[in-house]
């Protein structure tokens, strides 16, 4: 058997998996590549923890180039272009032709695409942005704290409200929460609502108990920095003291370019093998747009379903390969913890590819899901590196 080119772009959770899985299962003879602009892996979901002062930046982040030590060729380099009709990735450093092709290359933030939200928002969804946000907290003590979520979809549904959560916590252990007015504004009619109106329902009663106001359908359009001042769809003008945004998200240029993505601006993909419309391509993770059953809503994006992607990938190709085993499909399954302070978390799980409609569970909070959080990411740092 001759050995095959396995490109794997991106070096997020999808694109760690999938270079890993494949690595374990493939002969010396394959070459796993994998292309990162990025030197480190970051691990996203220990954001809210760099923000409470829990973790240091250099606490939830890895060197890509530790892969080189498991016969991954790790890869520095910008993506330039994506051929897949000659089966070649132009990158700023070199070509590479290739049999397989993953791309994992997650979402990019489109901070320009609400006018004024980059001079006036601090960005939740970057590790700098989320470091600056965390000291100047310090120094906020009184007023409107707003958390915008700006547009859908985006990714890691949760988080924004893990956010709201440890804010509102951070404020009460300091005795200042009275004098935070601390608010939610988003375009979603109840939170996480691909979950379904069970899950919303419980996101909602839980802010409502911490006394964090939440504001659904409301979309912003501009953001007056000088004013302090929200403008929304339809009309309505919200000032603020203190902005936290999640920025729009986009896929990026270089998979539109190649004429990957549909109407939704992402890549469709089967929703159980991953498959793009060419041969031997395949996109997991943030990047894809995966249809539910109903036919109307799409998988939200989240690191937890790029890993169960990434697993499946990677056991079709080897099993393509080695031309034994039957394929293994992804089955929708997925979960998350919440983080809500006071060494405790809620935990959601469930089936989103079940009929008619996702069957998804809130378990309460308690300090077992919060500990599982932290020995998954303990976990997950040994395992994949």
């Amino acid at each position: 058997m001759s050995g095959k080119n396995i490109l794997v772009l991106g070096g997020g959770a999808g694109g760690l998996v999938v270079a890993n899985e494949l690595r374990k299962r493939l002969g010396k003879e394959h070459k796993i590549i994998l292309i990162d602009k990025n030197t480190k892996h970051i691990f996203n979901s220990s954001f809210v923890w760099v923000l409470m002062g829990w973790r240091e930046p250099s606490q939830v982040q890895k060197s890509l180039e530790k892969l080189n030590k498991k016969k991954i060729e790790y890869v520095n380099a910008e993506i330039l272009q994506i051929d897949p009709a000659n089966r070649l990735v132009k990158t700023s450093v070199q070509d590479f032709a290739y049999d397989y092709l993953v791309i994992s290359l997650g979402a990019d933030l489109a901070l320009e695409a609400v006018p004024g939200f980059a001079q006036s928002a601090h960005n939740f969804y970057d590790l700098n942005g989320v470091i600056k946000l965390r000291d100047a907290l310090k120094g906020f003590s009184s007023g409107k704290l707003i958390v915008l979520i700006s547009s859908l979809p985006f990714k890691c549904p949760a988080a924004p409200y893990e956010a709201a959560f440890l804010m509102d916590y951070y404020y009460r252990e300091r005795g200042m929460r009275d004098k935070i007015d601390l608010r939610i504004y988003t375009p979603e009619p109840q939170p996480m609502p691909v979950a379904g109106p069970t899950v919303g329902n419980a996101m909602k009663q839980m802010l409502e108990m911490r006394g964090i106001n939440y504001n659904p359908n409301f979309k912003v359009t501009s953001i007056d920095s000088e004013k302090r001042e929200i403008t929304f769809e339809k009309g309505e003008k919200v000032k603020y003291d203190f902005l936290v945004g999640i920025p729009p998200h986009r896929s990026p240029k270089v998979v539109k370019e190649a004429g990957l993505t549909d109407e939704s601006g992402w890549i469709p993909v089967s929703r159980e093998t991953l498959n793009t419309k060419y041969d031997e391509l395949y996109a997991i993770g943030d990047v894809t747009a995966v249809r539910l059953p109903d036919g109307k809503k799409m998988l939200p994006k989240a690191g937890v379903f790029a890993h169960y992607q990434a697993e499946a990938v990677a056991h079709n190709i080897d099993a393509e390969i080695s031309g034994s085993g039957t394929l293994r499909k992804f089955d929708g399954k997925g979960s998350c913890f919440i983080e809500i302070g006071y060494s405790k978390a809620a935990y959601g799980s469930g089936n989103f590819y079940a009929e008619p409609a996702p069957a998804v569970k809130m378990r309460e909070p308690g300090r077992i899901w919060h500990w599982g959080k932290i020995l998954f990411e303990k976990w997950w740092f040994w395992h994949w590196f």
